[in-house]
């Protein structure tokens, strides 16, 4: 199976995979990105505890040859019962990219799939991500996987 769980030895792979991601933040938000080539979400380090945190499973996709083309960050997210709200189990997709050079394959429909399957295996309700509505190839990609947006958040630049 291409999907495993990441380990130390991908994180350079992961890392190359942020940087592209961190290249379409700026692109889409440059009034809130920095424009830099080695731009990432986490650092090498911080990438290491993530990779021994079960409730932030770090996925990825590898070829016949084991080079890494996407990955996939998961958080179980749970809500307590309270007053106005019921408790929740939540599989929340942090991050999940195909690199440029594999992009067109199905890889990323492959991801989205799996996540799913592990929110259901999780027990959770509900499987959520964030996206920006200026990456439109990201948002018409799930739009395709049959997610509906869940709130608004909105803004207005000073």
């Amino acid at each position: 199976m291409p999907i495993r769980l990441a380990q130390a030895k991908d994180i350079p792979a992961i890392e190359r995979l942020l940087q592209q991601i961190f290249q379409v933040h700026y692109q889409v938000r440059p009034d809130l990105f920095r424009e830099t080539e080695t731009g990432s979400k986490y650092s090498a380090k911080e990438l290491e505890e993530l990779l021994q945190d079960v409730s932030r499973p770090i996925f990825v996709y590898a070829d016949d040859q084991g080079h890494i083309l996407a990955h996939l960050f998961l958080i179980l997210k749970e809500t307590n019962d309270s007053p106005v709200s019921k408790p929740m189990k939540t599989l929340f997709i942090d991050d999940l990219c195909v690199s440029e050079e594999a992009r067109g394959q199905k890889i990323g429909q492959e991801l989205y799939e799996f996540a799913l399957k592990y929110a259901k295996d999780m027990g959770c309700y509900n499987l959520t991500l964030n996206v920006w509505n200026d990456n439109e190839g990201a948002l018409a990609f799930y739009e395709r996987q049959g997610l509906k947006p869940r709130e608004t958040k909105m803004e207005k630049i000073l």
